[in-house]
């Protein structure tokens, strides 16, 4: 395999993290999850270098100084994503392909960096009002945090031409089949 990548974005509550794991299960011998860093908080299921790497706001801007990250986003006010350089690397070194599972903004930036040796695909939710009860029924933020989610959603479902696939994710099943069937083309090239 010759360092490709491959980006799975959508607006929040959308079902890309759900099809990610889909696609790692899948494609265990191919794929590696690239555990991107952050600063906000471990939510109740989450693990330290499993899910994210948990960091501080100090710590995450000493990174972006040092340029040890292929991108990086404050995402939310004083919370920070990004893909590290050596997560990206170390993968690689194994003769995977990282899957990255990030925002639109980030993921756009990798694309326009690995333009031939990326395959993007974003995470379509089948409507605003969808997208709504699903945040909601998580049942782990605020309702002001869910607001500002939907805003920031309807923003990014502006993007998504920038990408090389779409998938509506109207349901969950067919979503991951397409997008296991995506992945498996891009691997045979």
């Amino acid at each position: 395999m010759t360092n490709k990548l491959i980006l799975i974005t959508a607006p929040s509550g959308a079902g890309k993290t759900t099809i990610t794991r889909f696609l790692l299960a899948r494609f265990p011998e191919q794929l590696a999850f690239s555990v991107s860093a952050a600063t906000r908080s471990a939510r109740e299921n989450e693990q330290d270098g499993v899910d994210y790497h948990f960091i501080s706001a100090d710590s995450f801007r000493e990174l972006i100084a040092k340029d040890a990250f292929l991108e990086w986003e404050m995402v939310y006010e004083g919370k920070y994503y990004g893909t590290l350089r050596s997560e990206i690397r170390k993968i690689w070194d194994k003769d995977m392909a990282p899957l990255l599972d990030i925002d639109v903004k980030g993921a756009m930036h990798v694309k326009q960096q690995f333009p031939e040796s990326s395959l993007s695909i974003f995470i379509q939710p089948p409507s605003i009002e969808e997208l709504s009860r699903r945040l909601r029924q998580r049942g782990t933020e605020s309702e002001e945090s869910i607001r500002a989610r939907i805003d920031k959603s309807t923003f990014e479902l502006s993007f998504r031409d920038n990408f090389d696939r779409v998938i509506i994710n109207n349901e969950l099943e067919k979503a991951c089949r397409e997008a296991a069937e995506m992945v498996e083309d891009f691997l045979k090239q």
